[in-house]
């Protein structure tokens, strides 16, 4: 008996010594990619930026990021015209300023439903400014608030939401890209 438990104990020492341990979560860098021609992506920072190509007007993006977001399956719940707010108030704001909010709530159940805290980023922005340009002109961008910069945020995030995010910045990105250029 007492060799049995002796045997026994070493047996389980031993064992014990072999349970693999889960392994120590590492956050992927995650970012969406560009298309050609695209600015690459500063992962420092949660805002992607573009320049609207020359010879495309305000309501161009504007149209094309309606018609472009709606094939895609998103939705356009809001939308804030921040300059016309900030000329009420008697300032100048030295030309376009205004966010749109976009929706996909198939990508975005799988994020919310691992993660609720999420929804603080909801929904998805993009937003359309008139800023100087690097010659110091006065030029149309259209922004995106990046969805996998803002999953950093989100403490050990599930390869579900990881890859949900992804793929949303990524059509986002297209969005975005196709409107630069007036597209519908």
């Amino acid at each position: 008996m007492l060799k049995f438990l002796l045997v026994s104990t070493l047996f389980l020492v031993g064992s014990g010594c072999a349970v693999v341990k889960p392994a120590k979560y590492e956050k992927v860098e995650l970012s969406g990619q560009v298309g050609a021609g695209m600015p690459h992506i500063d992962n420092t920072t949660a805002i992607y930026e573009l320049a609207v190509h020359e010879g495309v007007s305000y309501q161009d993006v504007v149209d094309s990021l309606k018609s472009l977001s709606e094939g895609k399956n998103f939705v356009n719940p809001a939308n804030f015209p921040i300059g016309e707010h900030i000329k009420k108030r008697g300032i100048d704001p030295q030309g376009i300023k205004e966010v749109h909010s976009f929706c996909n709530l198939s990508l975005g159940t799988d994020i919310f439903l691992d993660h609720p805290e999420f929804l603080v980023f909801a929904p998805c922005r993009i937003a359309l400014y008139e800023k100087p340009d690097a010659n110091k002109k006065l030029r149309l961008f259209i922004g995106l608030a990046r969805p996998t910069y803002d999953l950093r945020s989100i403490k050990n995030p599930t390869l579900r939401a990881q890859k949900a995010a992804q793929e949303l910045e990524n059509t986002l990105l297209e969005i975005i890209d196709k409107a630069s250029r007036g597209d519908i």
